[in-house]
């Protein structure tokens, strides 16, 4: 690993974090970003940017994108708290590795993924553009930033993806059976959209779209919580552009293009 030359960037997060929370964002990466990690000549790296204190999530991200995308997956665990370092140390293996840094991604190299759960939040809006800019330049050609947020036990989880480029697509996902309406994703909507679920925005007007489309499927709901779901994003989709479908519906996810959502910030 390169020595370091600056100080790291950004703050230190409350470091909550839960074995498998992060489950669903998983799930999502390996299905959609597996076959780019795939194709590169290298084995890729992927960044698992503010775990926590406690590194579970480094260490499933590495176990699944190992099994379900690329067996030369390489994770590095970023923290910006050094004691959390310390402590994930002895969870290190060949192909994981946990460092000390924040923002800047003090990794050799540029990394095929970086993940940042549950990081964001605690930051002012007017800082996320920023901080989305500096993470997408450190990503190799055709890499992926997944920025989101997800509740304590990995239920509900909202995220966005972002490529070299800037942001590319927002992901709901949920377990279907805690679902009473899809606008209960509300409070895990990431920093760059929590504050937008107001009338007039974007975001407000797709769930509530997304709240009478649900409504609408409600005979579905006989023949399970699952086909309600993917009666209501087929319905949704007449009015949105979603850029997935049915499969990806089935696992109780919905992705719709960012520029359909975007504040007019961004």
């Amino acid at each position: 690993m390169a020595p370091r030359t600056t100080r790291p960037v950004g703050t230190p997060t409350r470091g909550t974090t839960n074995p498998n929370r992060l489950r669903r964002m998983d799930r999502w990466i390996a299905a959609v970003h597996g076959p780019a990690l795939r194709r590169a000549d290298d084995p890729p790296t992927a960044v698992d940017l503010g775990y926590g204190a406690a590194p579970w999530t480094a260490v499933e991200l590495l176990q699944r994108l190992r099994a379900d995308a690329d067996p030369r997956t390489r994770v590095v665990g970023v923290e910006i708290d050094p004691a959390r370092v310390a402590a994930a140390q002895r969870h290190a293996r060949e192909g994981l590795t946990f460092v000390h840094g924040g923002f800047e991604v003090p990794v050799d190299g540029a990394p095929a993924l970086i993940r940042a759960a549950n990081v964001l939040r605690q930051y002012d809006e007017e800082q996320v553009a920023a901080v989305w800019a500096r993470l997408c330049a450190r990503l190799a050609p055709g890499g992926l930033l997944v920025e989101g947020t997800c509740d304590e036990i990995g239920r509900r989880h909202v995220w966005v993806a972002l490529g070299p480029e800037g942001p590319r697509t927002v992901t709901f996902a949920t377990r279907l059976g805690s679902l009473e309406r899809p606008s209960d994703l509300a409070e895990r909507l990431p920093k760059a959209l929590i504050h937008r679920n107001v009338p007039g925005e974007p975001v407000h007007a797709f769930l509530r779209d997304f709240d009478r489309a649900w409504a609408a499927a409600a005979p579905f709901a006989s023949l399970g919580a699952r086909q309600r779901w993917i009666r209501a994003a087929r319905d949704l989709a007449a009015d949105w552009p979603l850029a997935d479908g049915r499969r990806r519906w089935r696992q109780g996810e919905l992705t719709v293009r960012w520029a359909a959502l975007a504040p007019g910030s961004y």
